[in-house]
């Protein structure tokens, strides 16, 4: 009894390894953010989102006929069964579409049966049918919130390009394709965060995927993981012009309260995603995308906050460009971390199989502090 008194308990279970992985590594200290050995700036740079999904999914980088056979699979299953649009139609429009986008996932479960975690052909087809499919869900929520019909995917745009399409009926410019795609692979994984954490403790349970990635999704949701790049959008709208922007941000320091996009749970110095980021604000800026006000906020943001708080180790971070690159494009805010989720979902399928190689249950303790051997007082007498 005395042991378990004693037990130390660690918040957020925080530098607590929960299992071991091969799939991302992350050097805090020195900024470096690596799949599967490859570095997430090159992967950016010289690959594309599939390609960077089947390296996380199955552990090398495709040969020329696996990546051909995967993203001809992938692009022939974009489309969405009519039952699914149907249902989709009577989910309420003010919802969140993070919120439509798990129930949808969930129900695709019921379409797409995959019980037998351990088949590796079920695991594959739900791989491909979880990516494929989870663009189109978004950008047909999107449409349906605005009294618009979903427009069919195309076969012939790249991914990136062909979710662009669904969303606003038009092709995107190679630049916004590059950035679209760009922004999935840096969201693909990031070692063990709470949605990956989540998606392997159901997969734990041998739970199959579309539950597992409905579970991840829900996490994700939340606005302290994958809803953070929404509210830097807001802030700077809240802030609104550059002269606002050193008040606003002592006054946040003052009252101790967070700056959102600022800081990170694992990076010291910068964040390697939020540099490729800078990259594309910088082009985005040259083709007069950004609109000026933005542009001078961001910046006078960049340089308070380095001021401020570089001595303690905090600086912008993914969410902080992001948001900034996803409003210069034009993808609606809410839209945000749904994209997130369409990028992360690589990852999330990455962990699950992984944790199948050697599965074990997640059932952790706890450090019970209630009361004990209380009597029981009828209802009359208290």
């Amino acid at each position: 009894m005395e042991e378990k008194l004693l037990m130390e308990v660690v918040p957020g279970l925080e530098g607590i390894p929960a299992a071991e992985s091969a799939i991302s590594y992350i050097d805090g200290e020195a900024g470096i953010l690596e799949y599967r050995g490859i570095t997430v700036e090159t992967l950016a740079e010289k690959s594309d989102f599939l390609e960077v999904a089947w390296l996380l999914i199955f552990g090398h980088l495709p040969a020329k006929d696996e990546l051909e056979r995967w993203r001809n699979d992938i692009t022939f299953h974009t489309r969405l069964k009519l039952k699914i649009l149907r249902m989709m139609e009577y989910l309420p429009e003010n919802g969140h579409p993070m919120h439509y986008l798990q129930a949808v996932t969930s129900a695709m479960g019921m379409y797409y049966p995959a019980r037998d975690t351990l088949d590796a052909e079920s695991r594959y087809w739900s791989a491909v049918r979880l990516i494929a499919k989870m663009p189109t869900i978004v950008a047909a929520c999107e449409r349906l919130k605005h009294g618009d019909a979903p427009i069919q995917p195309r076969n012939d745009l790249s991914f990136a390009a062909n979710f662009y399409y669904m969303l606003f009926e038009c092709e995107p410019t190679k630049l916004v394709e590059k950035i679209m795609d760009a922004m999935l692979t840096l969201h693909a994984d990031h070692t063990m965060n709470a949605s990956t954490f989540s998606a392997r403790v159901v997969g734990s349970t041998l739970a199959d995927p579309y539950t597992i990635v409905s579970s991840a999704i829900g996490t994700l949701s939340g606005p302290l993981h994958g809803g953070a790049n929404e509210e830097v959008v807001h802030m700077i709208e809240e802030i609104g012009s550059k002269e606002n922007v050193r008040p606003y941000i002592e006054r946040k320091l003052e009252k101790k309260e967070k700056i959102m996009g600022i800081g990170h749970r694992v990076y010291r110095t910068r964040d390697p995603r939020g540099e490729v980021l800078k990259g594309f604000i910088r082009e985005l800026a040259e083709h007069n995308a950004i609109d000026r006000n933005t542009l001078e906020i961001s910046r006078e943001l960049e340089a308070v906050v380095k001021e401020k708080l570089e001595a303690k180790q905090l600086h912008p971070n993914v969410d902080f460009y992001s948001g900034i690159v996803f409003k210069a494009i034009g993808i609606p805010t809410e839209l945000f971390t749904p994209i997130f989720a369409m990028g992360r979902v690589a990852g999330w399928l990455a962990h699950w199989m992984e944790q199948l190689k050697t599965n074990r249950i997640y059932r952790p303790t706890q450090k019970y502090t209630g009361l004990r051997a209380r009597l029981y007082i009828p209802v009359a007498e208290r």
